[in-house]
């Protein structure tokens, strides 16, 4: 086999993960240090923390006043499980599915929600639905970036203002990265271990003024479990929105979100988050060009995500191998960069196409992804040497 020099540069932070993602800049265990651990979320400390949390994510994400947000259990899927079993059911609904989460959904919908009135409007990995056959006077079911397949709605444009259904927007890798509309949004789900890089297990789920009358004018029928359970007596449990969590949180994660949402306040919010990640995919996106072993799985240039950044390899030597080989080859150059310690968990989804998965969110740091392009050449080209 041709030996290959390493790269002289490695990343500073090799945590590629595209979920749970890469800490803050700078981040260490010592930001934990004023976490009320021992105590009651309930406690009046407990409480402060959590009501913190809320309106930090509103003021960082920049939601509406007039939509509620709380803090939910079982990270995103909590969130979109609640919405899902909570909302659906009133009015026919279109499931939107390119990825695997989206799939996900329909299959809950269909399979355990057990609804008849769904159309399912998919499209393949890489690809969206014709997004102009959605019916807004139905209920929509969206993830608004598919984290497993790097493919993203480019916008709102394509839901109209004067719909008559609700959208219930699964936002997890999108939510302190893209602009999501609020205003064409009813419901949005997130989890902070995504694009802010906070500790896993819990979710968030945002409520627009419509999700809100539904909830309070519509009851499902089919039993709801305690943990998903919104109302009561009619009425919105609107402490659920003000910190008074469904379920015992971690409070060393929220504290862990804190830290993430003051880090995201000092650089300037929103905006900056947003530019980090079109910086961060600026540089995948040259290395791309200027590589022809490698290409994006989106096809479409504005689909492609900023987050979860999906490559497929398309050497000719490798493009002629069988799925397994195909597969295993590309599981080579992650195991290889792992081995090197420059890379950690950037392989495909399990349920996606063959290839690679980097995320470019805004806590990784720009260099990092630079020195890492250096390193993919290295791995891909020893192990072609090797075919």
């Amino acid at each position: 086999m041709t030996n290959l020099n390493e790269p002289g540069v490695r990343p500073n932070n090799p945590n590629f993960s595209s979920g749970p993602c890469a800490k803050r800049p700078g981040w260490t265990v010592e930001a934990l240090a004023d976490a009320p651990v021992g105590r009651s979320h309930r406690a009046k400390i407990g409480k402060a923390k959590l009501a913190e949390a809320i309106n930090l994510t509103r003021e960082v994400l920049e939601v509406p006043a007039n939509y509620r947000i709380g803090i939910v259990p079982a990270s995103d899927t909590g969130a979109v499980e609640m919405a899902l079993w909570s909302l659906l059911g009133a009015r026919g609904v279109d499931m939107l599915a390119w990825e695997s989460f989206g799939s996900g959904w329909v299959t809950d919908v269909v399979k355990q929600l057990k609804l008849t009135d769904v159309r399912k409007l998919e499209a393949p990995y890489g690809e969206l639905p014709d997004l102009t056959k959605v019916d807004f006077d139905r209920d929509v079911v969206f993830t608004w970036n598919g984290t497993t397949s790097g493919v993203r709605v480019p916008n709102a444009d394509f839901i109209p203002a004067d719909r008559k259904g609700l959208t219930i927007c699964d936002a997890t890798s999108a939510a302190f990265a893209q602009n999501l509309d609020f205003s064409k949004l009813d419901v949005v789900t997130f989890s902070w271990q995504k694009v802010l890089g906070g500790e896993g297990a819990h979710g968030v789920l945002i409520l627009g003024p419509r999700a809100v009358e539904r909830l309070e004018t519509y009851t499902p029928a089919w039993p709801l479990p305690k943990i998903f359970r919104m109302t009561k007596g009619g009425k919105l449990i609107e402490g659920i929105f003000e910190g008074a969590t469904i379920n015992t949180p971690s409070m060393l994660c929220v504290e862990d979100y804190l830290d993430a949402l003051k880090w995201a306040k000092s650089i300037g919010g929103l905006k900056t988050l947003m530019k980090r990640a079109d910086e961060n995919f600026a540089v995948l996106d040259k290395f791309v060009t200027k590589t022809p072993w490698i290409e994006f799985l989106a096809k479409e240039p504005a689909t492609r995500s900023n987050t979860s950044v999906c490559f497929k390899i398309v050497d000719p030597a490798v493009a002629k191998l069988d799925a397994d080989k195909q597969a295993a080859f590309a599981k080579a150059i992650v195991n290889r960069l792992e081995k090197a310690g420059v890379a950690h968990d950037i392989g495909a989804y399990r349920d996606a196409p063959s290839g690679l998965r980097i995320w470019a969110g805004a806590t990784i740091e720009a260099a990092d992804l630079q020195a890492l392009t250096e390193w993919l050449d290295w791995a891909f080209k020893a192990e072609q040497a090797a075919l």
